[in-house]
């Protein structure tokens, strides 16, 4: 871990006991507990100092588990497809 990993880490809101909530399971999960979980975890981190901070963390990583800055992992995969986008693609073609 770098240290401006762990200076924003040592402030996240996910630490304690309601971590597992961040991550999914070890066994197979239900559709509607996998949201009640994301949804707990994402109220988490509506709150948190750092959520930015952790958000590109996990972009920069490509983490492809758990809630990171707010975001679940699809969420990310497409926030991350926007952001690497170039512009002359993202726009429509005018013509």
């Amino acid at each position: 871990m770098t240290a401006s990993v762990i200076e924003w880490s040592a402030l996240a809101a996910c630490k304690g006991p309601h971590r597992n909530v961040f991550f999914p399971p070890s066994a197979l999960e239900r559709k509607e507990d996998r949201l009640f979980r994301e949804q707990q975890a994402k109220r988490i981190c509506s709150g948190c100092c750092v959520k930015d901070a952790c958000l590109d963390e996990a972009l920069r990583n490509q983490e492809s588990h758990g809630i990171w800055g707010g975001l679940n992992e699809v969420e990310r995969r497409a926030k991350s497809t926007l952001v690497r986008t170039p512009p002359e693609l993202a726009r429509s073609d005018s013509r």
